[in-house]
């Protein structure tokens, strides 16, 4: 067993960021004195000296700095352990946030919410469609329980989830189709590109190639789609997002000699795998069926 406990620690940790042994007791509705004797017995069970007096108040000696440093971590990780029994003690959440790209395939994210429906249709669901490094964003600052994205979040680890191809397309009619002929960048950057806006707020970024002379920038994939459709531009578009009308000819792939196709991996992310409830686990489990039942075989990563 440990000769320090944990509530030796948090007594450290308080003095410490509340500058002095008065207005730590405060703060934790603790005397003084109780504070005092807690970390003096924590110095005698460690033989090291973790405080020493600096006029009338104290500061962390060298080894205290290291030492309440991983004191901290030891503090988050109970702090997160007590947090994970209060939710599983509550029993199911009453919403699942959900921030989901808009190039994950439509038709997998209809099948996994209508599944998630039938097994918990007393959970609110808050979905938010996002661009580029708008689910992230939201990730960093915890207003979602879980984020698909193909944008890598830092300090999180995502599970591959689907491959999203991107194919260059216009209208049939469409200046670059009349050309006869295979196509480069230099043609491109002749007429108009259609983007889609990244939803961040903090860190917004442009994705693919963007040199067009001329470019509109919309806020949703299918407005992209209908100013495709109207021959008002060009675009990469997500396969699975324009499979009918490349099926019946209302778009036609740009026959470029290089780049007509990009692919994205998307990744699932969870915000905290651990503290997550019963309906965030099931909506995970429900998008990661939907994508196998719903996207081609080439097109799914798996993660085994």
């Amino acid at each position: 067993m440990s000769r320090v406990t944990l509530a030796q620690w948090q007594m450290l940790a308080a003095v410490v960021d509340h500058g002095g042994f008065a207005r730590a007791a405060e703060a934790v509705h603790k005397s003084p004195s109780t504070l005092n004797h807690a970390v003096h017995k924590l110095e005698e069970q460690l033989g090291v000296q973790v405080l020493e007096p600096v006029g009338r108040q104290v500061r962390l000696t060298e080894a205290g700095e290291l030492l309440l440093r991983r004191a901290r971590q030891l503090i988050e990780s109970a702090e997160s352990l007590e947090d994970v029994a209060s939710r599983l003690a509550a029993g199911l959440e009453a919403e699942v946030v959900l921030a989901i790209d808009q190039v994950f395939p439509a038709a997998a994210q209809a099948k996994a919410l209508e599944r998630f429906s039938e097994t918990y249709p007393q959970v609110r669901v808050q979905l938010f469609e996002s661009v580029l490094n708008g689910g992230t964003e939201m990730l960093y600052d915890g207003r979602a329980d879980l984020v698909i994205s193909g944008i890598e979040a830092q300090g999180f680890l995502g599970e591959p989830l689907v491959m999203v191809r991107f194919v260059a397309v216009a209208h049939p009619s469409h200046a670059l189709h009349r050309l006869g002929r295979s196509l480069d960048l230099r043609d491109l950057a002749q007429h108009r590109q259609l983007v889609v806006r990244d939803s961040a707020q903090r860190q917004s970024t442009n994705a693919g190639w963007l040199k067009a002379e001329q470019r509109w920038t919309v806020s949703h994939l299918n407005t992209s789609l209908d100013m495709l459709k109207r021959g008002l531009g060009f675009a990469w578009m997500p396969e699975t997002r324009i499979a009918e009308e490349l099926g019946d000819g209302r778009l036609k792939p740009l026959p470029l000699t290089a780049g007509s196709i990009r692919e994205v991996p998307v990744q699932l992310i969870f915000r905290d795998q651990d503290r997550a409830g019963p309906a965030a686990h099931a909506m995970a489990s429900a998008l990661r069926q939907a994508v196998r039942e719903c996207a081609p075989e080439d097109s799914i990563v798996s993660n085994e």
